[in-house]
């Protein structure tokens, strides 16, 4: 069986879909009201110097998430 790959592992310029969301209570609810679901298509754009945040665009708008946060961000 192979290892989920996360939104952190994935390359500038990259489209890729979210197959599942980990984390649970708050943390969840918020990467969720950031219009982060399953099935979305993810482009990551830039990761800032230090490597935090990571600059995406969902559904059509820009977006900044913590590494933190794309670790419960699992990809296809």
């Amino acid at each position: 069986m192979k290892s989920q790959r996360t939104l952190r592992d994935a390359a500038i310029g990259e489209p890729v879909k979210v197959t599942k969301l980990l984390g649970t209570g708050p943390v969840k609810r918020r990467i969720m009201d950031m219009g982060i679901t399953k099935g979305v298509e993810i482009i990551i754009r830039k990761v800032a110097p230090l490597g935090d945040p990571i600059e995406l665009t969902v559904r059509g708008y820009e977006l900044s998430i913590r590494k933190s946060e794309a670790e419960n961000i699992l990809i296809d």
